[in-house]
């Protein structure tokens, strides 16, 4: 029988490289290979493309724990390396946006940080990654304890945030920043249910049991 370690071994390069695939995708587009190139606005194109893969992987961080009720925990091994990638994406697309956006331009972006709503809840929700990534070591997992898992509850926060930036940022069509917040809705739903399921009382008649070791947050 494969080990869970073994299996892992095989597939966490595998989603490394997939996590890579956007990036190196949009790479092609920017410096136009071949037949790929960014659209009329390509500066607002590279910040779409950095935003929504970096939702993306912040989704897939926040799937990775229901994932591990359904079918054992080997998701929970590839959690980190999705946070980090959501970092990394949301990382570049808040430097896009400083950077070839705004110039570094600090006065045009306060005021865009202070007047434009959508830029101000996804500016919290960058900030609330960053303590994320910082203490995503093993290290800082022993160091923090029992904290660990309160700090890293921030991901709710990052990825309402994040749902809630998008939402305000479309201005027609809200299909698809209607989808990752039904995605998020059932992600949270379901950590509600669990959450009831282990909370609830054992029957007076069933022989009483230790209960499940939960996984920790995200």
């Amino acid at each position: 029988m494969i080990s869970l370690r073994t299996t892992e071994r095989y597939i966490k390069p595998a989603i490394f490289v997939a996590c890579c695939v956007p990036l190196l995708w949009l790479a092609l587009r920017i410096f136009e290979v071949g037949s790929l190139r960014l659209g009329p606005n390509p500066v607002e194109d590279i910040q779409d493309a950095l935003g929504i893969w970096g939702l993306r992987a912040l989704c897939a961080t926040l799937a990775m724990t229901p994932l591990s009720w359904a079918i054992g925990p080997l998701p929970i091994r590839f959690r980190r390396m999705f946070g980090l990638f959501a970092f990394t994406y949301a990382s570049l697309h808040v430097m896009n946006y400083l950077l070839l956006d705004q110039t570094l331009a600090i006065d045009a972006i306060v005021e865009d940080i202070v007047e434009r709503p959508f830029i101000t809840i996804g500016a919290l929700g960058f900030v609330a990654m960053i303590p994320l990534a910082v203490t995503s070591t093993n290290g800082w997992r022993r160091q923090l304890g029992r904290n660990w898992n309160r700090l890293h509850r921030l991901a709710y926060l990052a990825a309402i945030a994040g749902c809630w930036h998008f939402y305000w940022q479309v201005k027609k069509d809200l299909t698809e920043p209607l989808i990752y917040c039904t995605i998020l809705a059932a992600l949270l739903g379901a950590r509600i249910v669990q959450n009831r399921r282990r909370a609830a009382p054992v029957p007076p008649t069933g022989q009483p049991r230790s209960p499940k070791r939960g996984h920790s947050a995200p």
